[in-house]
């Protein structure tokens, strides 16, 4: 029956013949009436000579019995054909209600009978009845739009809906076809039209394709019913007399227009909305107008909607922005089908300020950011690439907007959702307490919402600015985690810092790169005390409780490194900044800190003279704890200073030349405010030659001075002018007289002082040492080492040799020539011009650097080399000279002396055996530079002499320095620094290793039973080197090793010792590599035992993972035994 009823649907709306349609000589308008009687007439004929099928008609005659307009008669033609046409779809849509109802029925009593079939994956799942084919929908979408476009779009009201005249030419026409003066009213066709529809959009199959292509005219005609307003002009009477209804009639439109936006996909509904608001404000256009601007060129623009309807679309389209999911809803109707064109980036832009915008219709504004804060901030969350792409822009842009424009609404209700996780890990609450850690998804989520916001957003404001800046510390605490582990936070966590820092105004951002330095009197911020991140599952972070730590030196210690560390976070996001002045601003900030220090320090020492006799204990205590936390001040702006020094090239720090002009003005402050004390030490007589040098290489280097340098060097001259009036050398005076003179000048004077003192600094900054030392052999030449000074700072240099401070532009002593006769001025104490003692002194490195008479330029430590004619050898010198208490004196001679025997020198070879009681007597110094040139010469002894020289080093390794002039309490730090000298004299053996390294083994065996910690822990790193070269040696001590380590591992307390046990494990593993299966075939089951128990048994995490990297090597080494690598080889056998 369902094809008979579409089959008479498809008589009613076919096509007309050409030849009924060649005899309708009148116009389009009476053409189309004909060709509607005329279908009209075709349809009785066939429902008349349907006797075979009385189904059919039972059911047309129920829809015209139950429907009292079905069996009205009409004069207008069209409203008859529109009457067919609902007819034939009422009776469609009942009776595939009628069989979608039986076949419910019926799969519900079958439902255990067919359940053993439908288990089955093959077997699909029966049809409904009321599914239509291809051919059969399109004929119901034919009698759809005939009863939509005759039955509703002409009895729509001006300016409601899109007007039958937009759509097509033919639109025109059957306007002008509809008679709306006959009965019944064009109101009461309009009312039977939409609920005859209505009652379609039950039947599922039928609502699909109402709603898809006509939902705006259902939607248009249910408007016009429920609320279009009575005319002003004409009473109530005349008012329902011409509109035909009555208010129960329009009480139920009402209800059905909101069931239906109920009920349809809401971005379809709100595209629909949108369009029956209308266009813009326009002149008035008549309906001719329509038909014209159809066929002409251009499409004329969108009618306006009535002030009735517009307040209504309004108020709907509010109220589906304001339910749950309201804002999605909007975004999608507005984006959805958008192909990621600049327009698309502007309707983006335009439905983030509709978002940021309450509406009129809204109770509050309050109530309504409220409800779309939320939702605004879900739309970050989409997962999708191109939808995620357009809802991250609609809600960065209207985030930013509600912040800019409404932020006593948008703070409560977006930023604080917003940050809640991150000031979660800033101030434990009793829900983050109660659950014990912050989830790694809502900090992923809190993190990543953040960077979208902000960094992509990047439209920087005060407010938002200072939003941020509350959680900036948190986020700086994460970063530094996410350092020191592999986590996909890392890069999100920096870009968001350095985007704060960088759009921060400088008396913002310097203030805050203090605080995440721990300088000043508030505290870093980051995460309350007591927690702290820890790795999550996914690559994440998660905020857990802190476990206590029982012992105050490794809490102390733990504090340490957190500073340490956290200081060199910052200097690492100070490094991005390359094209910022802030890294430079804050540098300089720390300088001049740290100048004023000297100027504070007797003022401290007053108030370290105040009688605390008098004071209650509230005074005495605050009294002291202000004189801690000055000194943890300073020691704190140090190493922050040290840190940025060391981590930071000069391109950062001083990119601009006012920056290094504030740079040297820092320095010589620093120096005047020593000078007016009274005192000058070390340092600062280092550090103001260094600035004065800097200033000469500015005023003389390629780069062409501007006016703005000059104008910006001029704060050079007050401490210039002190330093010529204060400073005891007359060289430096004069030097700092003629820089002034310069600057003052802007270049015009500029005497050859400044030149020769520049090419003096960048000689001695290029070689990087303060000043060259002599040769041996020009030191035995020069008769006098210093003569008589002519300033105060010669005498001091001379009083304390071992703290000598040598200028770094000039030398302030006397140089003798190679005979007595010809002295410099400065020798013999005669008065010299201040040019010609810059002559002397700017070459005295070029001398210095010459090679001595007698001796071979191109091979000094060549064998035979000797000193000056009727001098010491060179060797002699050079153990004299290592005897010398200065420090870089010493040193040079020691690494002289090794360079000798690495040439394998007849001298130095002959005297190994004082080379050994020299360098073992060293070995004991406290300064770095010459215990670890010590270190040197005795592995290089080690080497040349393994048979001699390593019996006498193991004696003093096992039982301590056997010198006369030993140390006791410096022992322990001997036989550390001798386990280098064995350990780097192992590696130089290289292919002898085997032959010498059985006593080697020996020795530190015997160590791991030492009862000091490092002792046993450097033997174990020793012999962890020593093993990966002895390979198919270490056979015979297999087992006695495995005992060994298999005891420390199990049995040590200290977790340094089982650290380096483990280690070993890993490096014999390593260096065996793919023998180990044979070397240690006896006790690699026992090492492997012995790596799983430290994984599953040991608390500390360093063994811990030492343990697993051993395990993976000797995973790698078992597969490569057990699967072989597949060669493809030819082999050629010859037969005998």
């Amino acid at each position: 029956m369902t094809s008979s009823i579409l089959n008479a649907l498809s008589i009613l709306t076919k096509p007309v013949g050409e030849v009924s349609v060649s005899q309708a000589h009148g116009s389009q308008q009476q053409a189309l009436l004909e060709a509607l009687q005329a279908n009209r007439a075709l349809l009785q004929e066939h429902l008349q000579a349907q006797g075979r099928e009385p189904e059919v008609l039972e059911v047309l005659a129920a829809v015209r019995n139950q429907a009292e307009w079905a069996s009205e008669q009409s004069e207008d033609i069209t409203w008859s054909f529109v009457q067919e046409c609902l007819v034939l779809l009422l009776g469609l849509g009942r009776h595939l209600a009628h069989l979608r109802e039986s076949f419910d029925q019926e799969s519900l009593s079958s439902l255990p009978a067919d359940s053993a079939r439908r288990r089955t994956p093959e077997a699909a799942p029966p049809l409904p009845p009321d599914v239509l084919s291809v051919a059969q929908q399109r004929t119901l979408g034919t009698g759809l739009q005939f009863a939509v476009t005759l039955g509703l779009c002409p009895y729509l009201a001006a300016g409601v809906g899109v007007p039958l005249g937009r759509r097509s030419a033919l639109g025109v026409s059957v306007e002008g076809a509809v008679r709306r003066a006959v009965v019944p009213s064009p109101e009461r066709r309009l009312l039977i039209t939409a609920f005859a529809l209505l009652e379609l959009s039950a039947v599922p199959s039928l609502a699909t394709e109402l709603f898809t292509s006509h939902l705006g005219d259902v939607m248009a005609a249910l408007c016009q019913l429920g609320y279009r307003p009575p005319r002003p002009e004409r009473g109530a009477a005349a008012s329902e007399k011409i509109h035909g209804l009555a208010a129960e009639e329009h009480r139920k439109c009402r209800e059905a227009l909101q069931s239906l936006l109920g009920k349809v996909y809401q971005p379809i509904v709100i595209k629909e909305l949108l369009v029956l608001q209308g266009g813009p404000k326009q002149s008035r256009v008549g309906p001719g107008a329509g038909g014209a601007g159809v066929g002409g060129s251009r499409v004329a623009p969108l009618a306006q909607a009535p002030a009735w309807l517009r307040r209504l679309c309004g108020q709907l389209l509010s109220e589906r922005l304001m339910q749950p999911g309201g804002v999605q809803y909007v975004v999608r109707a507005i984006l959805e089908g958008a192909g990621g064109g600049d327009s698309d980036w502007r309707k983006c832009d335009a439905v983030a300020r509709i978002l940021a915008t309450c509406p009129q219709q809204s109770l509050s504004p309050e109530a309504y950011y409220s409800q779309v804060c939320p939702q605004v901030l879900e739309l970050l969350h989409f997962k999708d690439k191109l939808t995620a792409q357009q809802f991250q822009r609609v809600a960065t842009r209207a985030a930013l907007t509600m912040v800019d424009e409404r932020l006593e609404f948008a703070q409560p209700y977006l930023l604080e959702p917003l940050f809640k996780p991150l000031l979660c890990c800033g101030r434990i609450t009793g829900e983050v307490e109660a659950k014990s850690s912050l989830e790694e998804w809502e900090l992923t989520r809190c993190v990543d919402d953040v960077y979208k916001i902000f960094v992509v957003g990047n439209r920087p404001s005060e407010l938002l600015l200072r939003s941020l800046g509350d959680v900036v510390p948190v986020i700086f605490a994460l970063y530094s985690f996410t350092k020191q582990n592999a986590s996909h936070l890392r890069a999100p966590c920096q870009e968001i810092l350095l985007w704060h820092l960088c759009q921060a105004e400088s008396g913002q951002a310097l203030p805050l790169l203090r605080r995440l330095c721990g300088l000043g009197a508030e505290p870093g911020g980051g995460v309350a005390p007591g927690w702290q991140f820890s790795p999550g599952s996914e690559g994440g972070a998660i905020l857990t409780p802190k476990e206590p730590i029982s012992d105050e030196d490794e809490e102390l210690y733990e504090r340490l490194c957190g500073e340490q560390w956290r200081v060199e976070c910052v200097a690492q996001l100070l490094g991005e900044m390359k094209d910022s002045d802030l890294p430079a601003n804050f540098f300089l900030q720390l300088l001049q800190e740290l100048t004023s220090w000297r100027a504070e320090q007797e003022v401290e020492e007053l108030e370290q003279e105040v009688d605390t006799s008098s004071m209650t204990l509230l005074e005495l205590e605050l009294h002291l704890i202000g004189q801690v936390a000055g000194p943890g001040q300073k020691l704190a702006l140090l190493q922050v200073l040290a840190v940025l020094c060391e981590g930071l090239p000069h391109t950062v720090l001083l990119r601009k030349p006012a920056q290094a002009v504030e740079f040297i003005v820092a320095m010589l402050q620093r120096a005047c405010v020593c000078l007016e004390q009274g005192g000058e030490g070390p340092v600062e007589a280092q550090t103001l030659r260094m600035g004065m040098g800097l200033v000469a290489a500015l005023m003389s280097g390629d780069t062409k001075l501007s006016g703005e340098d000059y104008s910006a060097m001029s704060k050079l001259l007050p401490p210039l002018e002190q330093i010529s009036e204060l400073h005891p050398d007359a060289l430096l005076k004069e030097l700092a007289t003629d820089l002034k003179a310069a600057i003052a000048t802007h270049g015009a004077y500029r005497p050859d002082t400044i030149t020769r003192a520049a090419q003096h600094h960048a000689t001695h900054t290029h070689t990087g040492t303060p000043r060259a030392k002599p040769t041996p052999t020009a030191r035995h030449t020069q008769p006098s080492r210093a003569a008589p000074a002519a300033t105060e700072t010669t005498a001091r240099a001379q009083s304390k040799p071992a703290k000598r401070t040598e200028p770094l532009i000039t030398e302030i002593s006397s140089v003798s020539t190679a005979t007595t006769d010809n002295r410099t001025p400065a020798a013999t104490g005669a008065p010299a011009s201040s040019a010609e003692r810059l002559r002397v002194w700017g070459s005295s490195a070029e001398r210095r650097d010459r090679p001595p008479a007698g001796s071979i330029p191109a091979s000094p430590f060549s064998p035979g080399t000797a000193g000056a004619e009727g001098g010491p050898s060179f060797i002699s010198e050079c153990l004299l000279e290592a005897c010398d208490p200065d420090v870089p004196t010493r040193a040079a001679a020691l690494r002289t002396l090794t360079r000798a025997l690495q040439n394998r020198q007849q001298e130095a070879l002959e005297a190994q055996e004082k080379l050994v009681t020299l360098f073992l007597e060293n070995l004991e110094h406290e300064d770095s530079f010459i215990y670890l040139s010590a270190i040197q010469g005795l592995a290089v002894l080690a080497e040349a002499f393994p048979e001699r020289i390593l019996q006498r080093l193991l004696g003093e390794y096992q039982t301590g320095p056997t010198l006369p002039s030993s140390q006791p309490e410096h022992s322990l730090e001997t036989r550390l620094k001798m386990g280098e000298v064995l350990m780097r004299a192992s590696r130089a053996m290289g292919e002898l290793a085997p032959h010498y390294g059985h006593p080697l083994i020996g020795a530190f065996l015997s160590g791991t039973r030492d009862p000091d910690p490092s002792v046993r822990a450097s033997c174990l790193s020793n012999m962890g080197e020593l093993c990966q070269l002895l390979r198919f040696s270490l056979g015979p001590l297999a087992q006695e090793l495995s005992v060994c380590l298999t005891a420390l591992i199990k049995t040590e307390k200290e977790a340094e010792v089982r650290r380096a046990a483990v280690h070993v494990i890993t490096l014999l593993l390593r260096g065996l590599s793919h023998t180990a299966t044979q070397v240690l075939s006896d006790v690699l089951l026992d090492l492997y035992r012995a790596l799983k128990w430290v994984v599953r048994s040991d608390r500390d995490e360093v063994a811990v993972l030492h343990a697993q990297l051993a395990l993976e090597e000797l995973d790698d080494i078992m597969r490569k035994f057990i699967f072989p690598e597949q060669k493809l080889e030819k082999k050629i056998t010859v037969l005998p």
